[in-house]
Order: C-alpha cells, then structure tokens, then sequence
C-alpha cells in the first residue's frame, strides 16, 4: 500500500486550539501528524507568520476548510493569505443543502462555486467540497445531491470525501471513492457507531398503516463519533481503495468526543493508522 501522507483536521482539537494555540500545534507534531488542515482558526497570525510557526514545529498546512464568504468578501487579500501560509487545498466544509438541492437555488450555488475555483486556479490552488450525510438524500431526478455536485462542476471543485458521512448516509465509502478515483487527492478518515445508517434503503418505509415511517435522527440511532478503528468503517477496504485511485492524503477528524478527551483520541487514532497501515 503506498504510503499516504497524514493529516489532521485541526477543528478536531479547537478548543485547545482556543486556549494555546502554538501549543496544540506542537502537542499535534509529537503524536504524529505530519499535515494539518485548518478549520477558521488561524490564530490571529498572518499567513508569513502562520508558515513560519508551522515550519518550526514541522508541521505542513495543506488545507483549509473555508466557508466561500471569506473568498467573495475579500478577494485577493484571503488568497495571499492561504498562499502564504502554504496551502493547497481550499475546502468548502459545508453548503446549506436548500442551496445545493432547489433547481434556480443550485444555479447560483453554481456560480459562487465555479467563480471560488477560478480565483483559486489563479493562485495554484484547488477547490474541494467536503460532504456531510444530507448530500445523499435524492432530487427528482433520482440522482444524489452528491452526485449532481461533481458532475455538474466537473473541471471546477473535487470531492474530499468523509469517511463518517459516506458510509452514514447509505452508500459505501470504497466505492465512492473508486467511483471519482483521480478527482480525489484528500479523503477524510473518521469513523462512527450506530444502531442503523440514517439513509436506510433507497425506498421510503411504511408501517402497519401504509404510512411513510419518520427516519430516526442521529441521537434515536444511538450516533456517536469515535477514534478510528473503533466504529464501523472498515479502513482497510477504505485506505485500498485510497491506494488504487492513487489518494496522497488522508486527514483525521473527530468532531466531538464520548469518554475521552481530544487529543487522546486524536492521538489514538493516529496510532491505529500507523500500527495497522504503516500510515
């Protein structure tokens, strides 16, 4: 398996982040990680600044997730911003899926996209989209909201596929991932359990009455995010599929935590990646 680069997704440990910034940066460095991807923290630094720190701890920036307003509010100045402290990649974190799902609300959606991209094409950078569980849900049309997205911007944003929400929204993350093969340079690693995948069958159920049965939500499921390995993702399907599509990055991210504290698993994680993958 080749070797793929290991990230972390800072948001993982911003409360940290909050209280030492500088510190969580180092303590991050120690347990492992060798990439960090930003979450719209970036401590008060400038960018030459940021880089600065980052090169003395070791620690490489190779993507931000960045919601689009910071980019169409203040132009140029955010890219010098994202260039100067070394990134690669920009990465919507997040859509309204009202915006991504309603036919005239998708046109727009569209434009700030493909104009996001281009400024970032300009500036050697590349623009991703980083899914959540609802971009699965289906338009009249039959076809995923994921989908429409990577089809319809083709040439214009990429997928960084999450892990977690693939696989909770109903699909199977390896094939997905194999699905976009060569679009796909950075695939988020986190993993989840639950009593049952959100998305269920692609049918609507119906109960004794003939009625259309209301999904459960994340907390009736019994949802809760843990270190890799401890859910029900399967990695090494995962990090072949990474292999075959020819992946360079993988970032790990947690975004809340039941019985153990941020950086333990964030630390935990980090292990199981390096003990069962040479990661």
């Amino acid at each position: 398996m080749k070797k793929m680069k290991v990230g972390i997704q800072l948001y993982s440990v911003r409360e940290a982040l909050g209280q030492d910034f500088v510190g969580t940066l180092r303590r991050v460095k120690e347990i492992g990680y060798d990439y960090v991807e930003f979450a719209g923290n970036y401590g008060g630094y400038t960018g030459k600044e940021l880089k600065a720190i980052l090169d003395e701890i070791g620690l490489t920036c190779l993507s931000v997730h960045q919601g689009t307003d910071m980019f169409l509010n203040d132009g140029q100045k955010a890219f010098d911003f994202m260039k100067d402290s070394g990134v690669r990649y920009i990465v919507i974190p997040w859509y309204d899926v009202k915006r991504l799902s309603d036919d005239a609300e998708w046109e727009n959606t569209k434009a700030i996209f493909r104009k996001v991209s281009d400024m970032a094409k300009e500036n050697g950078m590349e623009l991703l989209y980083h899914n959540h569980d609802f971009e699965f849900t289906k338009l009249e049309t039959g076809e995923y909201v994921y989908d429409r997205i990577f089809r319809e911007l083709k040439g214009c944003i990429n997928p960084q596929p999450d892990t977690c929400w693939l696989n909770y929204g109903g699909v199977n993350p390896a094939e997905y991932i194999r699905k976009y093969g060569d679009r796909i340079k950075v695939v988020h690693l986190k993993d989840f359990v639950c009593t049952k995948l959100a998305a269920g069958p692609v049918y609507a159920l119906i109960d004794g009455n003939g009625n259309e049965m209301k999904k459960p939500t994340k907390e009736e499921n019994g949802f809760k995010l843990v270190p890799l390995g401890a859910g029900r993702n399967d990695f090494r399907e995962i990090l072949t599929a990474c292999d075959e599509i020819d992946a360079d990055y993988v970032i790990v991210e947690q975004d809340n935590f039941t019985g153990i504290g941020p950086m333990d698993a964030m630390a935990q994680s980090r292990a199981y990646l390096k003990e069962n993958f040479g990661l």
